[in-house]
């Protein structure tokens, strides 16, 4: 929930603007490493993903792969960047036990993406653009192991050369909500592009967040501390709101901030102190001599953006102008690709009447009854047997009122779950299709006229609420084969008759 009013603002926020630029590490989905054949997988054995090039063995060279780079284009061509037509890898020297070569092959000063945006949308119901600084290529580091033996740290290399993208935020982000939607829509944007699994639990999504306070009103930035490896979004948001409040703290009391690297401990949520800027590495980055620059030409960026899907923005403007829908449905239909290529299927296959298709009602049963059969299955779409174009038929016999809305969630939707066959050919076999005519609806009306007339008198004397009464009597008399829309004008026809 979105809580971003005055009411539960802060007390700081009186008097100091808070500016927050989050770099947000993807590790990308590619079969192999970023500069080698050794698999790129998640949870296996320790140290079995790895061989000479992750190890670093003298004589090793390293070689780009494409994969990482056709990602990384379809990221910055979805965030609106500029891709540099030319460019070189760069070497970041630093020594640390899980990145055996001694230094990470990185970008520098010419990263594959600048500038471009990422849009959120406001508490108040508007949108916001963060923009970007970059997006660059890089390799991962492997991983540190405190917990396994209690005396020891151990080694696990497997994600030691994962190709990453950096996504790097401009510091335009002023609440620790605005953290938060952000994230939301990078993790949503990585998976619609099928870049990134965006499973923060896993570590292929992780976040560090640069975080600093200012006078309101003031141009000048403050003194920013870095909170590395945020593990979730709602951790972001804590560090933010814990980091605001603690330097806000700081200054009112006189003091100053001083520029560090800091770590979230989440059990207490508080962040503390992991080193300062001024004992902080000198990476003394420079260009990587074992691979050549890297030329992208508009061939290359026009065939990557032939093969992008439509992104959740951009179906999200379609839902509400062209389909009418309301921003609620749009967001819950664009929540994930799954869904949104699902309805995206099921409105291609209505045929409509006079031009129109019934957008609302195929919404509805996307949001409703399939969603709710692919949770309470612990499922995905794609497991579910009922087809785009099934499901598409099923809306239009609704539609044309041949079958009920009740009965067709009731029995017809459970009834395609498990059997072959359009929606059509299973009402017409169980006996699903409305077919009582207008003189049984009326003898039913008139059968429940009878065993109330209380309620008539109290119908004809303004409780209108009584309908549904009456409605629900008529649909038990015909077992439900009544249309509803007929049985609804032919009761409220008869009732309102003296």
């Amino acid at each position: 929930m979105k809580a971003d009013n005055k009411q539960n603002a802060p007390h700081w926020s009186e008097k100091w603007e808070l500016v927050v630029g989050l770099e947000v590490h993807a590790q990308l989905l590619t079969e192999s490493k970023a500069y080698s054949s050794d698999p790129n997988a998640y949870g296996d054995r320790p140290n079995t993903l790895v061989g000479p090039v992750t190890l670093a063995l003298p004589g090793t060279l390293p070689v780009p792969n494409t994969k990482v780079i056709d990602h990384a284009i379809k990221l910055g061509l979805a965030c609106g960047c500029t891709i540099a037509p030319r460019m070189h890898y760069a070497r970041k020297n630093y020594f640390y036990p899980d990145l055996p070569k001694g230094y990470q092959i990185t970008q520098d000063t010419t990263p594959i993406c600048t500038g471009g945006a990422i849009t959120i949308t406001t508490a108040d119901g508007g949108e916001k653009a963060i923009t970007l600084t970059r997006i660059h290529m890089e390799e991962d580091a492997g991983k540190s192991l405190h917990d396994v033996d209690p005396f020891n740290t151990l080694i696990d290399l497997n994600r030691a050369g994962v190709p990453l993208v950096e996504i790097v935020s401009d510091p335009v982000i002023h609440s620790s909500q605005e953290a938060y939607d952000y994230l939301v829509e990078v993790r949503r944007l990585v998976r619609y592009l099928d870049i990134c699994d965006g499973n923060m639990e896993e570590g292929s999504l992780r976040c560090d967040a640069n975080i600093s306070i200012r006078p309101k009103g003031s141009p000048t930035f403050g003194t920013r501390t870095e909170v590395k490896n945020l593990n979730s979004f709602k951790n972001v948001q804590r560090a933010i709101e814990h980091e605001a409040q603690r330097q806000s703290e700081i200054l009112d009391a006189g003091g100053s901030i001083t520029m560090e690297t800091r770590n979230f401990d989440a059990a207490k949520g508080i962040t503390t102190s992991l080193r300062s800027k001024e004992m902080a590495h000198d990476y003394r980055y420079f260009p990587e001599p074992d691979l050549q620059p890297l030329t992208v030409s508009e061939a290359r960026k026009d065939a990557v953006r032939k093969a992008m899907p439509p992104l959740p923005r951009e179906l999200r403007a379609k839902y509400t102008g062209e389909y009418g829908l309301s921003a609620y449905d749009a967001e819950v239909l664009t929540d994930d690709k799954g869904t949104a290529l699902y309805y995206e299927a099921v409105v291609a296959a209505l045929s409509g009447t006079n031009g129109k298709k019934p957008y609302k009602q195929a919404a509805n049963w996307v949001m409703g009854d399939v969603r709710s059969w692919v949770n309470e299955n612990g499922l995905t779409l794609a497991d579910l047997p009922i087809t785009p174009e099934r499901l598409a038929g099923l809306v239009e016999l609704i539609e044309s009122g041949k079958v009920s809305h009740t009965l067709a969630s009731q029995k017809l939707f459970p009834l395609m779950l498990g059997n072959p066959g359009s929606a059509a050919e299973l009402a017409q076999s169980n006996g699903l299709l409305l077919d009582v005519d207008a003189s049984a609806i009326e003898d039913a009306v008139r059968a429940a006229m009878g065993r109330y007339p209380d309620k008539v008198q109290a119908y004809r004397s303004g409780n209108k609420g009584l309908l549904g009464l009456f409605m629900g009597e008529v649909m038990k008399a015909t077992k439900g084969k009544a249309d509803p829309r007929a049985a609804n004008e032919t009761v409220k026809r008869m009732l309102e008759q003296e």
